[in-house]
């Protein structure tokens, strides 16, 4: 009973809506799970999501936390381009923020004060931009005043504040450190040390700010790499077992740890570095077998992938791998050809087969037990019904011979009648004979 007040209790900061919503929500600023009631992964966000509205409601958010059926209210539900459940969105005035980030409740919340808040927030004072570099892994900032650089910043940030913060600064508030070709600039502030935006070398400011809102080195997942999938950078990743302390599992994470901080500069235009913790998910994703530790470096935009062709001792191999695949010597596996579409659809329906029958052994019988039998009672059923169909061709062909015997003999009745026609001629020749007798003998 307690449990299910607390439930109740938790629901009751998230509220329900409906049609009335798309006229009333234009006030206020809305955090909205789309879902369908009968999809899982609604039902598994559904827990996470009471906590956000209690989350949110306690802490004084201007953030309201509702959720929609978007099968009842599929017109609504269209009209902010919900394709998918859960679909969660952030509305605010006339626009609508998607979130792509981990369904966890700090995740969601952090997502929630961001593109809420300010597009732009100031930073006044050094020891503001101090507690804010300390809360904050990525800093991108704009210094300087008015410009066509600014206006871009802006129209970027309204673009990308789901992903990151952005901040404005005067040159005084920035630590002594930092050095400025000129003003106005956009900086980078990640890793120990910044970077400073070049139109020129860096092409252009959205590209840059996509592609920086990374750190260099990173934990990867599997929702990480779909991420860094926007970046068009390849992906440099050491394979390990967190769990395994031995010498060539920390030997290969380290190793790509110093060519993401010592190369850099040769490097970070074109690559993304870090490690992924098993490697269920990278053989899921090459459809291959990888013995871990091991390193691969993924492209994402077309799904290739280079192994070394040889063991990486060190950080002078690794460092000649990337270039070979820079300059193209690299041999490039996988892809998104034909065959390896053909391929993928295979694999996944093995993997879909397997896990079905690891997870639950009798409902994998059932599902794959029963269409097998009922084929295989079909198949009996036609090749009985084409034995029993030669049989009847057979005594089909047997007496159609026998007709044509028949045929070629003549019937009975025409045997009988051949007969009697030959005794008739005979009788006939005989009686003949006879009467010349007779008149002899007169």
């Amino acid at each position: 009973a307690v449990v299910a007040f607390a439930l109740a209790s938790d629901a009751a900061f998230v509220e329900d809506l409906d049609e009335s919503f798309k006229e009333n929500r234009k006030d206020d600023i809305w955090l909205v799970d789309f879902y369908a009631p009968w999809c899982g992964h609604c039902k598994k966000l559904e827990p996470v999501w009471n906590e956000v509205g209690v989350e949110m409601k306690n802490m004084g958010s201007p953030v309201k936390v509702g959720k929609m059926d978007a099968t009842s209210f599929s017109s609504i539900a269209s009209e902010f381009g919900v394709r998918g459940y859960p679909t969660i969105k952030l509305l605010k005035g006339d626009l609508a923020y998607n979130y792509r980030g981990p369904r966890t409740k700090d995740d969601i919340i952090e997502f929630a004060n961001r593109v809420a808040g300010p597009l732009i927030r100031p930073l006044p004072s050094q020891h503001m931009f101090e507690h804010v570099q300390k809360r904050h892994r990525v800093l991108f900032v704009y210094v300087g005043g008015e410009s066509p650089l600014k206006e871009k910043y802006i129209e970027v940030a309204s673009e990308l504040i789901v992903y990151t913060y952005f901040f404005s600064a005067s040159e005084d508030v920035l630590p002594e450190y930092v050095t400025l070709p000129e003003l106005p600039a956009v900086v980078v502030f990640k890793d120990g040390t910044y970077f400073v935006y070049d139109e020129y070398e860096d092409g252009d400011l959205s590209s840059w700010i996509n592609r920086e809102r990374f750190q260099g080195y990173l934990n990867v997942d599997g929702f990480t790499l779909y991420e860094l999938g926007d970046t068009g950078k390849l992906v440099a990743i050491a394979v390990i077992d967190d769990k395994n302390s031995s010498v060539e599992h920390t030997r290969l994470k380290s190793i790509i740890q110093e060519v993401a901080r010592d190369y850099r500069d040769h490097f970070h235009r074109d690559f993304q570095f870090g490690h992924m913790d098993g490697n269920d998910y990278i053989n899921s994703l090459l459809m291959d077998d990888l013995t871990i530790p091991t390193i691969v470096v993924l492209n994402t935009s077309n799904q290739q992938y280079f192994l070394p062709d040889r063991h990486i001792e060190n950080t002078e191999d690794m460092v000649q791998f990337i270039n070979n695949i820079l300059d193209g010597t690299a041999e490039a596996q996988g892809g998104d050809g034909v065959l390896q579409r053909i391929k993928r659809i295979i694999y996944d329906a093995k993997s879909t087969v397997v896990s079905v029958f690891k997870s639950s052994p009798l409902l994998g019988c059932f599902l794959f037990g029963l269409p097998l039998g009922v084929i295989s009672i079909m198949c009996y059923g036609i090749c009985t019904a084409d034995t029993d169909g030669g049989a009847d061709e057979h005594e089909a062909v047997k007496k159609e011979n026998s007709d044509r015997e028949l045929s070629d003999d003549g019937s009975e009745e025409e045997q009988e009648e051949e007969k009697n026609g030959k005794f008739t001629e005979l009788s006939d020749g005989e009686l003949k004979q006879k009467g010349l007798l007779e008149k002899k003998k007169d």
